[in-house]
């Protein structure tokens, strides 16, 4: 029997300011809470392959899974978790000294 298809949303960064990006039904958007969630396994690989050809607006466009939830997708992993809070004190692979 097939595992089920965890819901996902499309997340990248946006190339111009590096800020981490979610795709929505129209276009891109900063906010976890207004992604599109993506239930279906061959819409969510169709709907990959469309952003991944996104290069003059995002980079590292991938798959990140998701709880929906009535306020809005809430990220399953502490990497998403991380990423969907904002910049963090690390800038270009370097932890800033305060």
């Amino acid at each position: 029997m097939p595992k089920p298809f965890t819901p996902k949303v499309i997340t990248a960064n946006a190339l111009l300011e590096g800020d981490v990006v979610y795709q929505t039904a129209t276009g891109w958007t900063r906010s976890l809470s207004e992604a599109e969630v993506l239930t279906d396994e061959a819409d969510a690989d169709l709907r990959l392959i469309d952003a991944l050809s996104q290069q003059d607006l995002v980079v590292g466009v991938y798959l990140a899974d998701v709880a929906p939830e009535a306020s809005g997708p809430k990220p399953t992993h502490f990497r998403e978790e991380f990423r969907a809070k904002g910049p963090s004190n690390y800038a270009h692979g370097k932890q800033e000294t305060l």
